[in-house]
């Protein structure tokens, strides 16, 4: 089985930002093999996130996931690594806290299935879609 390089989408939440977990955060991402080839802190307008989460229009939690995500400062990150999308999932942890492992993100930060602390690009076709929403090839450091 060949592995390969791949690049991923990570968001760091608004309740990521407003406990200071960027750091611990890190850590577990660098602890796991994962390189930070791009990474900005941001507001989202509701209609950015409306854009973003398109993908979640006519789900019952579309409207309540738009309003959270643009209530304050976020982290945008791309991040590389060997099977980064698999990789950076597995870390991430379930997405309900509740159901995460301990050790993952979701599992040690995660408060409540809206405040999940992080996202994370689902697969690598939608990896490259989240990363050029957020990301022009310039905003690369490597």
């Amino acid at each position: 089985m060949e592995f390969v390089s791949q690049k991923t989408l990570c968001i760091l939440k608004p309740d990521a930002l407003s406990r200071d977990l960027e750091d611990a955060i890190a850590e577990k991402l660098m602890a796991a093999g994962l390189q930070i080839l791009a990474r900005k802190e941001m507001l989202l307008s509701y209609a950015q996130a409306e854009a973003f989460y398109a993908v979640h229009k006519d789900r019952a939690f579309f409207e309540e996931l738009c309003t959270y995500i643009s209530s304050g400062p976020i982290v945008v990150q791309v991040l590389s690594g060997v099977e980064a999308v698999s990789k950076y999932r597995t870390l991430m942890g379930a997405t309900n806290p509740d159901q995460a492992e301990p050790g993952t993100i979701r599992g040690d930060f995660g408060q409540s299935l809206s405040l999940n602390t992080v996202h994370g690009s689902d697969s690598l076709e939608n990896a490259e879609k989240e990363i050029a929403f957020f990301f022009d090839p310039q905003d690369f450091y490597i």
